[in-house]
This record gives C-alpha cells, structure tokens and sequence, in this order.
C-alpha cells in the first residue's frame, strides 16, 4: 500500500464508517479524556487521547510492522487529533 492510498484510507474510515459508528471524534475523544481523567487523577485532554490512541497503533507495529490497519489507524488518529488541536486555537 502506498503512502497515497493508506492516507485515502484512513480520510475514508475517520469521514465514513467510523464516522457512523461513534460520532462527532472532538465529542469522543472528549468523553474518552473524562473517562480518563477520573481513572488517572489528572486531566486528560481530546488531543492527548489522539495521541495516547496513536501511541498504542505505533505499539502494536513494533510487534506487527507490516499491519497494515494500524499504520492507517495511527494516520486516522494523528489527523483527528491535529484538527481537534487546531480547531481549538483557530
């Protein structure tokens, strides 16, 4: 899989299916981060549950390097966190 067609995966999977399946990703990611934040005693933001998310993609390639779903997960959760970051100081 080229670098085109796993980044046009990851933007049709975030924009379509899983989209569907769990919403809005800044609300998400949001309910997540509260989660978080009660089972950790310390606040947790949208953007670092993209990256904690993203952290356990880049994990689970140290195990499996050619797993494709996870190289395009991580691609999906580093962009949906670089919009939720961005939108924030925009």
């Amino acid at each position: 899989m080229n670098r085109s067609d796993l980044l046009s995966k990851a933007a049709e999977l975030i924009d379509g299916q899983r989209a569907k399946d769990y919403g809005n990703a800044a609300e998400n990611f949001g309910n997540i981060a509260t989660i978080w934040t009660v089972i950790l005693g310390h606040s947790v933001s949208a953007e670092q549950v993209a990256l904690c998310m993203t952290g356990v993609k880049i994990c689970r390639l140290t195990k499996t390097i050619d797993h494709v779903d996870s190289w395009i997960d991580s691609a999906g959760y580093i962009a949906l966190g670089g919009e939720i970051a961005t939108e924030k100081t925009a």
